[in-house]
């Protein structure tokens, strides 16, 4: 029997708590031994990282128990947090880095012992940090990235590829950490080591650029003590962007480049710098790589026998197989539409972590042998009957000046109601984060928490999204707060003229840079009846000054221009300054451990807004920071949204408590 209720009043077996629940997934993948190893969330454990085995029996296991909290903050996005392996006597060594002290720490989890600091706690400001891990059992050391603060500012450090001894011996000596490469660069990856050891790879960038707009391969070579020597630049440059470097078997260097418009797979001689790559695949309008906001990502990986397994697609992804040979490139089958860039290889075995539109993210196994593809860990698990979910459109719509703009859409959808005829539904257009980043096409039971209530999402890969190529990458280069606008608007605009929305119950919402662009939007358009804001970026010459992170503290000389050439568009486009031509009413979320997108951001937005009448409610949440992780902020937050909602909208919903607005 089908019910009739107004749109956005449908119960919904879905609720915020279920939704918390599934919130996250798994990272890192990786092979020890005869086992797979990942870190996955845990909401109901204050949010930690959990570092999981799979053994191969096909059990699941925690490798560390609570409170072990597997998660680095190198460039505050982290990267590859563990290293595994089985060393010559049998027995397993892991380091990993634990987020509360961000030391690194040795552990044999079948020894029965704790885990043993190998690196020492840094007084000086945000201290020593590490990540992207390379264990040496020949050295008895272990290669990574070091992140060193020399000072009280989040822009006092210096980062440098360094190798720390297994034996402990650092736990209380900085001076015990072996440096391998300088300084020069502000970042770096970890090492990539030859077959034979005698070199290493790596990729690094400076300042203003960030790693979707320029780096380069370096090369060195290792000398028998274990020192780099002779390095030099080997490909790459100011306006190319390599993601990601491996060596192949045979002793040559694998990288990805987009030095001729889209992330490509290429071969390079390393006895040969300076000249260029040879592409691997046959040209495709693709991409074989991504945004390298983590350390360690992998969208490729040798295989045994030669062959190559890579992410690839245009928007969504696929796992494939390469042959370098002759080009020619053969996708897995499965439902899946979307790779992480979280690989690894066992043999003729790929692993991988993927999701697809009635799926979330679990791991994938590929055995290139047979071609066949199974889920052998994170399965997924319906937690409520599979026809509560939405049924997703990929749209392209026409923007300004006649440009494309990808989406996703995700009309209102429940198996026993419908809506009254002639009610068109209220839609919330989705503006992801980034904003050099794109909303995949996956199962998001946040997404389903609204559309199965009667509301429809509307995700905006807006111009500047990734997996689409550069030119598009760079619509957004100094139209941060115009572009993403301008597209999320002509999205919400097209869904209301040909019926699909309606024109009076739109609602707009994004978390970070998304935040960002929910207030760029309320402020400079009068389209939205209400928006959600979330750990947003609202003040760009505080933000740029000394308000963030160092990774994005240079962002905005791309995204808005060079401050001292443009200094007044950094006020003319911040929500900030703008704050009273609000009139729709909106909630403003925020974590209040937020280094990437301060608080203080938010409390002056507010006082701005403060007495002019404008509705809004403001949650800030104790032991959060950039991006909600714990099931009671995620459930507070999901619900607080939803009620700003139904009360815009005009509807009813008595499940859940109203959100407190002010004026």
């Amino acid at each position: 029997m089908v019910t009739t209720a107004p749109y956005g009043a449908w119960p919904s077996p879905i609720d915020a708590r279920m939704v918390a629940a599934h919130d996250g997934r798994p990272e890192f993948v990786g092979v020890v031994g005869d086992e797979v190893w990942w870190t996955e969330p845990r909401p109901a454990e204050g949010g930690r990282r959990a570092l999981v085995r799979r053994r191969p029996d096909g059990t699941e296991q925690p490798v560390l128990p609570a409170p072990w909290n597997v998660r680095s903050r190198v460039i505050e996005y982290g990267g590859q947090p563990w290293a595994g392996a089985v060393g010559p006597d049998g027995r397993t060594v892991a380091v990993f880095c634990d987020f509360a002290d961000q030391r690194l720490y040795a552990y044999d989890p079948d020894g029965g012992a704790a885990p043993r600091p190998l690196t020492p706690v840094s007084p000086v400001g945000g201290g020593l940090r590490w990540a992207d891990p390379v264990l040496r059992l020949d050295r008895g050391e272990v290669w990574c990235v070091l992140e060193e603060f020399t000072g009280p500012g989040p822009t006092d450090l210096r980062r440098v590829i360094a190798a720390v001894p297994l034996d402990g011996s650092a736990a209380g000596d900085r001076a015990a950490v072996r440096e391998l490469s300088d300084d020069r660069h502000r970042f770096v990856t970890g090492p990539r080591v030859s077959p034979d050891g005698r070199r290493a790879a790596w990729i690094a960038w400076d300042h203003p650029r960030m790693p979707w707009d320029g780096t380069v391969v370096l090369l060195a070579d290792v000398t028998g003590d274990g020192r780099f020597t002779g390095v030099r630049e080997l490909a790459g440059g100011t306006g190319e962007s390599v993601a990601q470097v491996e060596w192949d078997a045979d002793g040559t260097l694998l990288y990805v480049s987009d030095a001729d418009g889209w992330w490509e797979l290429r071969r390079a001689d390393p006895d040969a710098a300076g000249t260029p790559g040879r592409r691997l695949c046959r040209p495709r309008q693709e991409e074989f790589g991504g945004p390298l906001w983590k350390l360690g990502l992998r969208w490729f990986l040798p295989l045994e026998g030669g062959t190559i397994a890579v992410v690839h697609g245009r928007g969504a992804t696929a796992l494939g197989i390469l042959d370098p040979v002759t080009g020619e490139l053969v996708d897995a089958a499965g439902p899946w539409t979307e790779w992480a860039p979280s690989l690894a290889v066992h043999g003729s075995r790929v692993v991988g972590v993927a999701a697809s539109p009635r799926s979330a993210y679990e791991i994938v196994e590929l055995d290139t042998c047979t071609g066949r593809s199974r889920v052998i860990a994170a399965r997924h698990a319906d937690a409520v009957d599979p026809v509560h979910y939405p049924e997703p459109q990929i749209r392209t719509f026409t923007g300004p000046d006649g440009r494309d703009i990808h989406a996703h859409i995700y009309p209102p959808h429940s198996p026993g109601h419908r809506a009254p005829d002639g009610e068109l539904p209220p839609y919330v257009v989705w503006a992801h984060g980034g904003p050099t980043g794109h909303a995949p096409l996956v199962l998001d039971l946040e997404i389903a928490y609204f559309t199965s209530r009667g509301i429809g999402v509307a995700e905006v890969n807006y111009g500047g999204s990734t997996g689409y190529g550069r030119e598009y990458r760079e619509r957004l280069r100094e139209q941060w707060g115009v572009v993403d606008v301008e597209d999320c608007a002509a999205v919400a605009e097209a869904l209301a003229d040909e019926g699909t929305a309606d024109r009076h119950r739109l609602a707009i919402r994004g978390g970070s840079a998304g935040g960002w662009t929910a207030a760029a939007s309320l402020t400079t358009t009068s389209l939205y009846a209400c928006g959600t804001i979330s750990y947003p970026v609202l003040d760009l010459t505080g933000w740029a000054e000394d308000g963030t992170h160092d990774f994005e503290s240079q962002y905005l000389e791309s995204l808005i221009g060079p401050r001292d050439e443009v200094p007044d568009r950094y006020r003319d486009r911040s929500p900030l300054h703008h704050a009273d031509r609000i009139a729709a009413p909106f909630l403003l979320l925020q974590g209040l451990d937020d280094v990437v997108c301060p608080p203080a951001q938010c409390e002056r937005f507010l006082a701005k807004v403060a007495g002019q009448g404008t509705a809004h409610a403001y949650l800030a949440f104790e032991g959060e920071g950039h991006g909600f992780r714990r099931e009671g902020t995620i459930v507070r937050a999901l619900e607080a949204e939803l009620s700003l909602y139904a009360q815009t909208f005009g509807v009813s919903r008595p499940d859940i408590a109203v959100l407190d607005l002010t004026k």
